[in-house]
């Protein structure tokens, strides 16, 4: 460790040693300078010790060891392997703007990109913080940078979340765009601004609500349906009608988030159910395990799911007592 930065290795306040002594509760972790010394039971201590060895290989071949790189590290979603290239050039989608590689991290995400890459239409479903979104628009950009498509659309429903957009100041654009605003930002990664600019004023990349693709043929085009659990059925039926004969097609969506009126039917579920085995058409199911937001989001989904799945129960008896 004599060749490694302390500061760079154990984090700001040692921020990523804690991580570490969190991810392995039976092992006694010791440092001092940039000594660090392992005590535990065997097995435990030797597992620690791996996975000890690996951050200090990542920063060495990297010359950085962001914490989030460590979360993932500790957690099982990094990629990063003993004989892989450093750089996991396997799972790169693309590189952001800044250079900096965008990979898929996790199995499920990982299944996204092999299903983007064999069907024509893929539904990615799962909780929020796994990626679904991000991992899209990157496999759109890919296929806009390889020549594959000749455009991008995005597209969501505008569908209030507990808010009124008749209250918010503006115009119809300045009330939508709050519900676009994850598709600029995940495009703001990834794409020089001054490109980004010449491609949306020359509608190279579209950004806009679902309702706006009512009547149109999108062809020649990489298209995503984001936050698809707030489209109705028709919504739905009428976006995938919408698709030409050399259109690639990505909906995303969590179905615990249904904003929709109570009475109203979500047309992903629908969708799903009814096309998930036509041939050319994926499904991926995404899970807490695929959390890739910060290290608390996995929590908090599974805690709800549980209350979810309780309150499930509790009817059931109910109606069974009745």
């Amino acid at each position: 460790m004599e060749d490694l930065d302390p500061l760079e290795l154990f984090g700001q306040n040692n921020s990523k040693l804690n991580l570490f002594r969190k991810a392995f509760p039976d092992v006694i972790v010791t440092s001092r300078g940039n000594q660090l010394k392992l005590s535990g039971q065997k097995k435990f201590a030797q597992s620690a010790k791996d996975k000890f060895e690996l951050m200090m290989r990542i920063l060495r071949e990297q010359h950085a060891l962001p914490i989030e790189t460590v979360e993932d590290l500790l957690s099982g979603t990094h990629t990063f392997e003993p004989g892989e290239p450093s750089n996991g050039s396997d799972n790169v989608i693309l590189y952001s703007r800044t250079g900096k590689p965008i990979r898929a991290k996790t199995p499920n995400q990982k299944k996204m990109v092999k299903a983007a890459d064999t069907h024509d239409v893929v539904f990615a479903v799962g909780p929020a913080g796994t990626g679904k979104t991000y991992t899209a628009v990157a496999l759109a950009v890919r296929a806009l940078k390889n020549s594959m498509v000749k455009k991008i659309i995005l597209t969501r429903p505008a569908v209030e979340a507990g808010e009124n957009l008749g209250f918010l100041p503006g115009d119809l654009k300045e009330k939508i765009d709050p519900y676009l605003r994850p598709l600029y930002d995940a495009l703001d990664d990834m794409i020089q601004i001054d490109k980004l600019n010449y491609f949306m004023q020359n509608r190279v990349i579209e950004v806009a609500p679902l309702a706006y693709m009512r009547g149109r043929t999108l062809d020649n085009a990489f298209i995503i349906l984001d936050e698809a659990q707030n489209a109705t059925v028709g919504q739905i039926k009428m976006f995938l009608t919408r698709l030409g004969p050399s259109a690639k097609c990505m909906i995303t969506g969590d179905l615990s988030q249904i904003d929709l009126p109570y009475s109203v039917h979500s047309g992903l579920k629908k969708a799903i159910n009814l096309l998930g085995n036509l041939e050319g058409i994926a499904t991926v199911r995404l899970t807490a395990d695929d959390v890739v937001r910060h290290r608390l989001v996995k929590d908090i989904i599974i805690a709800f799911e549980k209350d979810s799945a309780k309150r499930r129960g509790d009817e059931l008896r109910a109606d069974e007592e009745e």
